[in-house]
């Protein structure tokens, strides 16, 4: 291979890696991840990785300055990844709108939130690196394969080709699933199937949402995780719904006993079973962590002492670290004192905030390593970011209960609810970017880049993150709206997470919560959990609780294609194998999946304006099908194609990627 010379660096000198144009084109990338992530999560419950796509998308821009090198693209990636794995705070804030408390996003007040806890997970997670990424045999897979594909696009000439290729890829994509989901928005085909019987004395239901995301996104978790969503799925709506809905007179309509059954009983048994698998994975890696800290003051000491250590295991200074997590509490000390204003919390002010503090700070150091070392097992996407949320919000609502107690006024309780929200989003943001930093410091290690100017971009990548994320919420809060709250349209996200966390926090500061649904889902979690260790140590497929618990809370709808978007993945890969050149061939198969998310979660946010424009006037009926060019006589010919026209197109895009990857 050729050594292009766009990489090399005089004798002597090393690399530039933060330079001002990699830090423009990072925050440039973010503003099209993050809001491709935040309609995501609003609308299917998760969210993508975004560190392998950015690097593609730097190199291919940045091969045009002759003094580019590999190390600045890892710059751009690491702090477009960051951005875009902080717009999980998604999954709790738009719960303060389900409860009534918010009727938009305060702009300074969301940015406050996101950029404080962002930044604590920065902090939190730097003292893991040494433990869980230089010290640790943890695969890191988006890591790893960020790694591979910058070391190809900056070591040959062959690279810039592949480059060039990726990029197109991902424009095919996107253009297809944002095609599909105008289509949809012209309501010539339908954008979601569903159908709720009787069986007997019970009854249950199948669903499905014709979104491209979901296949990409089954492609990128892997056959594994598919399989275990789909087994979570049939616990649900095989097991699960069938029997609670027995016990149901059917007074009310089919569709809405299973409904109910579902939101008020069901997802509740999936919240203890992911609680379960969060607390299983911090139980197993506390060595670690104790090992990772030693490690830190080992190597402050060893700097003190004037020992010199590599590039590549310069940390940002563990005084500086703590600094920096100190500066943090007083601001978040104030958000807590502003936003809990007027409010019960100011009844005992300095025992119930000085008591958050300290619950978000030790809460975030265990969050940020139960994150990191998931991240680094099963990969960020996968991390059980979910989780720890469930277990952040019943832990704030419990303390909340031992303070104040049950109360029958309502106002007061709705404000401990939204206190308790608030405390959660908090932590929230340290466990979304503790989430995705390990696996950009595992990129910058195989690479050779230095991890404090990395935590450095982190850090910046936290901040353009938070900047932007009140934007795009309240854009879609304003135009689609979420499901749940007052004057919801039907194309309303329905921001799951959101809607789980803000009832686990109504039914414990209220009072009501039915804790056996909890603990049944704990018993079907345990019950995961060995069968998961069973098939690790047989070496075959593993079956992750975190995704189980997914499959049994998420509706049906949101779930049942990213299962089969696992198997698409899955035969492209076994195909991928027996290429030329399966690396890069297995890596355009990333990159596809990555378009058809991208594709359809940008256009989600453009279709969100273009309902903002035609409602300006604030018509009556607000026009929720501004781009609808058929009636409702349409209908039964869209349902029929929409099936067939979502298979060609997924069909057209994996045979377009393999063309390119022979």
């Amino acid at each position: 291979m050729a050594t292009a010379p766009a990489t090399a660096s005089p004798p002597g000198r090393p690399l530039a890696e933060l330079t001002i144009r990699g830090i423009i084109l990072g925050a440039l990338i973010t503003i099209v991840f993050t809001a491709a992530n935040v309609y995501l999560g609003l609308k299917v419950g998760l969210t993508f990785a975004t560190s392998i796509p950015a690097a593609v998308i730097s190199m291919a821009v940045l091969r045009f300055f002759k003094n580019s090198n590999i190390l600045e693209n890892n710059i751009v990636q690491t702090i477009a990844s960051a951005a875009g794995t902080l717009a999980a705070i998604i999954f709790v804030l738009p719960g303060l709108i389900l409860v009534g408390w918010w009727t938009g996003f305060p702009y300074w007040t969301t940015v406050a939130v996101c950029a404080v806890g962002g930044i604590l997970g920065v902090m939190f997670s730097v003292p893991l690196r040494r433990a869980l990424v230089t010290g640790s045999d943890l695969p890191y897979p988006e890591g790893v394969a960020a790694a591979e594909v910058l070391k190809v696009g900056s070591e040959s000439v062959e690279g810039d080709q592949e480059n060039a290729k990726g990029l197109r890829v991902i424009i095919f994509g996107s253009v297809i699933s944002a095609l599909f989901a105008l289509l949809a928005s012209m309501k010539l085909v339908a954008g979601e199937a569903a159908k709720n019987f009787k069986i007997g004395g019970s009854a249950t239901g199948v669903s499905t949402s014709y979104s491209m995301a979901l296949i990409g996104v089954g492609h990128l978790v892997g056959l594994s995780v598919g399989a275990a969503m789909f087994f979570g799925l049939i616990i649900s709506w095989a097991g699960l719904v069938p029997y609670l809905t027995s016990f149901n007179s059917f007074a009310d309509p089919v569709d809405a006993v299973v409904n109910t059954v579902f939101r008020s009983q069901v997802r509740f048994i999936g919240a203890g079973t992911i609680g379960v698998a969060a607390v299983w994975s911090l139980l197993r890696i506390i060595g670690p962590i104790i090992g990772g800290l030693r490690s830190a003051m080992a190597a402050s000491r060893a700097r003190a002492g004037g020992s010199i250590l590599e590039l590549t295991e310069r940390d940002l200074p563990i005084g500086i670290v703590g600094a920096s997590i100190l500066l943090t509490l007083p601001p978040i000390a104030w958000l807590l004192w502003s936003f809990s204003a007027g409010g019960p919390v100011h009844e005992y002010p300095l025992a119930v905030i000085g008591g958050t503090v300290l619950y978000i700070l030790i809460v975030g150091i265990l969050i940020a390593a139960i994150c990191g070392y998931m991240a680094g097992l099963i990969g960020a996407s996968n991390s059980p970011v979910s989780g720890v949320g469930i277990l952040a919000v019943l832990g704030a609502s419990l303390l909340l209960v031992a303070i104040f107690g049950y109360s029958t006024d309502v106002a007061r309780t709705n404000a401990l609810i939204a206190y308790a929200l608030f405390t959660t989003a908090i932590v929230f943001s340290v466990a979304t970017i503790s989430n995705d930093n390990l696996q950009d410091l595992k990129t910058g290690q195989l690479v050779g880049a230095t991890p404090w100017k990395q935590q450095v971009a982190l850090v910046m990548g936290v901040i353009f993150g938070s900047l932007v994320i009140p934007l795009v919420l309240d854009l879609l809060k304003d135009t689609l709206g979420f499901v749940g709250m007052p004057n919801a349209g039907p194309n309303a996200l329905s921001a799951p997470q959101a809607a789980l966390i803000s009832s686990l926090a109504k039914g414990v500061l209220g009072g009501d919560l039915d804790w056996s649904l909890i603990a049944i889902g704990a018993g079907i979690g345990v019950v995961v959990i060995i069968i998961d260790e069973l098939l690790g140590r047989t070496g075959k497929m593993r079956l992750p609780p975190l995704a189980v618990g997914m499959g049994i809370y998420l509706p049906m709808a949101l779930t049942l294609l990213i299962p089969i978007g696992a198997v698409i993945g899955h035969f492209y890969d076994r195909w991928a194998k027996r290429a030329s050149n399966p690396e890069f061939a297995e890596r355009l198969g990333t990159l596809a999946a990555t378009g058809l998310i991208v594709g359809e979660s940008l256009f989600g946010v453009a279709f969100a304006g273009i309902v903002a424009w035609f409602n300006r006037g604030s018509p009556i009926p607000p026009i929720d099908a501004p781009l609808a060019v058929v009636g409702e006589g349409f209908a039964p010919i869209a349902i029929y194609a929409a099936p067939l026209l979502f298979a060609a197109f997924i069909a057209l895009l994996y045979n377009r990627t393999r063309a390119l990857a022979r």
